[in-house]
């Protein structure tokens, strides 16, 4: 299959999901010329806001695989990723991006996640919602557990 065929996949799905009461978007993963895992936009039909295309395929993909790291992995969405799916791509150290639909083509149909990255580049205490930080003293002795831990795994 050629990079054109995964994308219409995951168009196909993005389709075929608002068919099924769901969001307009899609995801496939591929890992060496194959579908590994897919995902679509189930966030009102979940009720998760975190259950976004991309999310979901991540989540499936690792589960396939057996792992964290989805290196040696492309992912292809029907829409470029939000905020919350950047940062999940790269988490998961997927190789490359490819998208359909752009976040300007999201925005006019009701999808606009600028306020997201507004909302980043600002300081703590100029954003919408309140940050405070709490007990830093104590939480720090999980931090400190981490670093002495021996036999952890990286991530």
């Amino acid at each position: 299959m050629k990079k054109e065929d995964f994308m219409r996949k995951a168009i196909e799905l993005s389709i075929e999901n608002v068919k099924n009461g769901g969001g307009p978007f899609g995801a496939v993963i591929v890992k060496d010329g194959e579908i590994v895992a897919t995902g679509v936009n189930r966030v009102t039909a979940n009720h998760d806001p975190t259950a976004h295309a991309e999310v979901s395929a991540i989540r499936a993909a690792c589960q396939k695989l057996g792992t964290f790291d989805l290196s040696g992995c492309e992912i292809y969405t029907s829409c470029e990723p939000c905020p919350m799916c950047l940062g999940a791509i790269y988490w998961a150290h997927l190789d490359k991006i490819y998208y359909g639909n752009n976040k300007t083509d999201a925005a006019r149909i009701g999808f606009d996640d600028s306020f997201i990255y507004d909302e980043l580049a600002l300081k703590r205490e100029d954003r919408n919602k309140a940050m405070e930080e709490l007990l830093p003293d104590e939480a720090i002795a999980a931090f400190q557990a981490w670093e002495e831990k021996a036999d952890k795994v990286e991530y």
